[in-house]
């Protein structure tokens, strides 16, 4: 008997080695360069891209070529090794409790009984694992030097909740934020009840959109704006000058109730408030892609 282990190193992890080495490919890496981020040998990489393996199909492809995407990214971004070992992690429980994986490997043994792995991984994410997963982000977004570009005055923060954020230590921020140090980008590692305004907004905004779980927020002008719109993002605005912290939370939230989900809020500023721009996503990956994807209508 096959196990789902032997499934996701049988069969998914070739799609996605293959996947990722297409991309790479395709941006100007080497054989050989490609080789060395995949751990497999060059003669290995150039069967890949000879399409010399067994692919995927289904839902499950689709997900291999969203995992291959964003991973292929993190690697064009600088990401350690150590830190796309982690991504893969999270995304094998995660197409578990999804029933992705879990359907692939029950047509993979040719079986129907679903009970053989539908609930092995049923529990919510494990507050390390937000931890990780905002750190991971994070990684990513200060080696992005165009970013620092985005940071406003009051400096960035960037935050993830756990599922159904109910207080300020259900989210993960960055204490005292993102900021730049020698005309380099600087952050703490990130850590529960590290910001009270972005833990209110995510829980504000969670009470209807339950999946939108991290934000980041970055310096607003009008060619930022021309690029939120170039972008193609879902967009709200924060006009009210006169206001409250609280009340700019509560803006923040009718805009989503208005508008429905949003990729961003623009809060246009006010008396003693700096104008920034708030991008959401359902996790930090997300939200550092929308930040890529924004930098390059800049």
């Amino acid at each position: 008997m096959k196990t789902p282990c032997e499934f996701w190193a049988e069969e998914v992890m070739p799609n996605i080695r293959a996947k990722v080495a297409g991309i790479l490919y395709s941006k100007g890496f080497t054989q050989a360069r490609i080789a060395e981020h995949l751990g497999i040998t060059q003669a290995m990489v150039s069967k890949y891209l000879a399409g010399k393996y067994k692919e995927l199909g289904g839902e499950l492809a689709k997900e291999v070529e969203s995992i291959s995407e964003e991973i292929a990214a993190l690697i064009i971004y600088g990401a350690r090794k150590e830190d796309v070992i982690r991504f893969l992690n999270r995304a094998f429980f995660k197409m578990f409790k999804s029933g992705i994986l879990c359907k692939g490997y029950l047509e993979y043994i040719g079986s129907d009984d679903e009970s053989l792995c539908k609930d092995i991984f049923s529990e919510e994410p494990s507050r390390t694992q937000v931890l990780e997963e905002l750190n991971l982000a994070l990684n990513g977004l200060l080696q992005d030097m165009k970013f620092l570009k985005l940071i406003p005055e009051i400096r960035s923060n960037f935050a993830y909740s756990v599922s159904n954020p109910k207080e300020k230590n259900d989210v993960a921020a960055i204490p005292g934020r993102i900021t730049v140090v020698k005309d380099k980008l600087y952050a703490l590692p990130p850590e529960f009840g590290a910001s009270e305004h972005m833990a209110k907004v995510l829980i504000a905004i969670s009470e209807m959109f339950p999946e939108v779980r991290a934000v980041l927020n970055i310096k607003y002008d009008e060619h930022i704006y021309d690029a939120l719109k170039k972008a193609g993002f879902a967009i709200g605005f924060v006009e009210k000058k006169e206001r409250e912290e609280d009340e700019t939370i509560q803006l923040i939230a009718q805009e989503f109730k208005k508008r429905g989900k949003l990729d961003a809020v623009v809060d246009k500023g006010g008396f003693g408030i700096e104008p920034c721009v708030y991008l959401f996503g359902e996790d930090p990956i997300e939200v550092v892609e929308k930040v890529k994807r924004l930098e390059s209508f800049l």
